[in-house]
């Protein structure tokens, strides 16, 4: 039932052939192949950049603390 024979991969394949024609199945797999060529290229390209060493950014402000208040203190006499 399921789609995961290679005799049922082939017979599909066989089918799209006969279809489409050998040409144009032909051509299909020729811009398919120039696709992932393509992809290739511009993976490869992207390596090329030099990357940054050192992220440079703005200082963090410095942190205020704030002081809780005082407790009240009870001289004694």
């Amino acid at each position: 039932m399921g789609m995961g024979s290679i005799w049922h991969w082939l017979l599909l394949g066989l089918v799209a052939i006969l279809l489409l024609g050998g040409g144009r199945f032909s051509n299909m797999m020729g811009d398919v192949a120039k696709g992932i060529k393509q992809f290739k290229k511009g993976m490869a390209e992207d390596d090329d950049e030099v990357k940054p060493t050192r992220i440079e950014g703005k200082a963090a402000p410095e942190p205020t603390v704030q002081r809780e208040a005082e407790p009240a203190r009870e001289e004694k006499l």
